[in-house]
């Protein structure tokens, strides 16, 4: 028969065990850290719902953070240092330079800590997927409603946020080329690159129609570059035409009045969401696609209410 004393001691023996074992259940989620090309835009914040709404569903704990602005590779570096020093389970990352991260990744990669690229990839074949917008076509896309809005003759140019990270390579490529390709009347005059940022892209802009009196049109390619873009346009009076890329409220404003002609929409949401839902595929032993294509749309002041339109734009 047990005594008092060794009675006692097991039934502290089980209540530590089941302590113990709580602590672990209570901590058994999933730790994903997000590192984002930046914060400030509202396209990142919609981006952030999307993996919320992730987390929730699947039960994980889910980091979002980004550089102040999308020309700090630096500080997204330091980030990225500081997520892998906590050892998450994974890692999602937008790069801000396709090539700058490959020593951190290959670190990760080292401590089987699965990658998953979005919005913007890396010239390497760690991640196990790339959720992504076909960024290529969507901005072939822009330039087919550039050359239709222009009667396919004259000269236009470009606003682009960088030529680092893989959505501005390919945005720009994908316009220029295509105009290239299919119209041989039109001229892009120029490529600028004002970080992403309002201000500078609007300085640029002036800057670009100051000196193409005769330009018919200006691509702005992403929320940022295209805000600039059409304040640029307001500020010196211009008719130009001007297609952004991103959503956002102001400018599906810019939209409404008339100052931007129309814009590519990703889905923000679906990025976030996709991105995180990888991560727990990856960490379950699931094969990955290469790439997940998050889509996109082209939405003016004719469809932006309609359903389908509206589900993907945020405010």
């Amino acid at each position: 028969m047990l005594n008092r004393r060794t009675l006692l001691g097991a039934l502290s023996a089980v209540a530590m065990l089941a302590a113990t074992s709580g602590a672990v259940h209570a901590q058994d989620k999933y730790d994903i850290a997000l590192i984002s090309k930046g914060f400030q835009h509202q396209f990142w914040q919609a981006v952030k719902a999307g993996a919320d709404k992730a987390a929730a569903e699947f039960n994980a704990n889910v980091t979002f953070e980004g550089p102040d602005t999308e020309t700090q590779v630096d500080r997204q570096m330091d980030m990225l240092a500081a997520a892998l020093s906590r050892q998450p389970d994974a890692i999602g990352f937008a790069a801000l330079d396709s090539q700058a991260a490959t020593p951190l990744l290959q670190q990760a990669q080292s401590s089987d800590i699965p990658i998953i690229a979005f919005d913007s990839g890396v010239d390497s074949d760690i991640p196990l997927t790339t959720v992504t917008t076909d960024n290529v076509a969507a901005a072939a896309l822009a330039a087919d409603k550039m050359a239709e809005l222009i009667g396919g003759e004259g000269k236009v140019a470009v606003v682009a946020h960088d030529q680092t990270s893989r959505t501005g390579i390919d945005r720009v490529d994908g316009f220029v080329n295509r105009i290239k390709e299919a119209y041989p009347n039109i001229e892009v005059v120029t490529v600028q690159y004002g970080g992403g940022d309002q201000l500078q892209s609007t300085e640029i802009t002036k800057s670009i129609l100051l000196a193409n009196p005769d330009l018919k049109g200006i691509f702005g390619a992403n929320e940022g570059s295209a805000i600039g873009v059409a304040n640029g346009k307001t500020e010196l009076g211009s008719e130009i035409v001007v297609i952004g890329f991103d959503s956002g409220a102001a400018q599906k404003g810019m939209i409404t009045s008339g100052v931007m002609a129309g814009a590519i929409t990703q889905n923000p949401v679906g990025i976030g969401y996709e991105t995180v839902k990888a991560a727990i595929g990856a960490l379950n032993g699931e094969e990955l696609p290469k790439i997940i294509d998050s889509g996109f749309a082209w939405f003016d002041a004719t469809n932006m209410d309609a359903p389908e339109i509206a589900a993907v734009l945020y405010d």
